[in-house]
């Protein structure tokens, strides 16, 4: 272990990550003793220069009553350089490019965004499968086309929006499921502008 305090070293990457899965858990920074058995060190003051080093990196910070707590740069994910194709394999390199922040590249106006369960499967044509979470920003104007939240006559729906006779109306993405055509209020809450999906539980 380095005497610096300030030197953000390789060995530090995985004190981060340690610390990252800790705090997944228990949305908390431990204190020093519990952190020695995260870090799997014996020494507090290692551990101080350990944060000490992550704060100049600009991953944790102390609030004024001197606790620690994670940045926005705490919570950024690698982004590889390399896409991954759907089609045939392609050789992939390994190296890492920049890093982002997932809710900053799903949510644009944090205070008009909700997130909402999908259930059913009338628009898995789309790519909007049963179990998703609908990433909506919350608005009442929509263009034809769009992926809406809707309310229709006192429920709401996901689905899109398409006109039809100069009326709008709502299209499901599943041949099984008839088009919505709204007989009273139709009413739009929000735009579908991401979708999230877990695989594995």
């Amino acid at each position: 272990m380095t005497d610096s305090n300030t030197d953000f070293n390789p060995k530090d990457a995985e004190y981060l990550a340690k610390l990252q899965d800790y705090y997944a858990d228990w949305k908390s920074i431990p204190s020093y003793a519990k952190l020695c058995e995260v870090f799997g060190i014996a020494s507090k003051s290692w551990v101080k220069a350990i944060l000490t080093r992550l704060s100049a990196a600009g991953f944790i910070e102390r609030t004024p009553d001197g606790a620690w707590i994670p940045t926005r740069s705490f919570f950024a994910r690698p982004l590889a350089e390399s896409s991954v194709q759907a089609g045939m394999p392609v050789s992939v390199t390994e190296t890492q490019g920049e890093h982002f922040i997932i809710d900053e590249m799903l949510i644009d106006t944090p205070s008009e965004t909700t997130l909402i369960p999908v259930r059913g499967d009338s628009m898995i044509d789309a790519g909007i499968h049963d179990g998703d979470v609908a990433v909506v920003e919350k608005r009442n104007l929509a263009n034809v086309g769009d992926i809406v939240v809707a309310i229709v006559d006192n429920e709401f729906t996901l689905k899109t929006l398409d006109r039809e006779r100069g009326k709008y109306i709502l299209r499901p993405a599943n041949q099984a499921y008839p088009v919505i055509r709204p007989q009273g209020t139709l009413e739009i809450f929000g735009v579908l502008i991401g979708l999230i999906r877990k695989y594995r539980k």
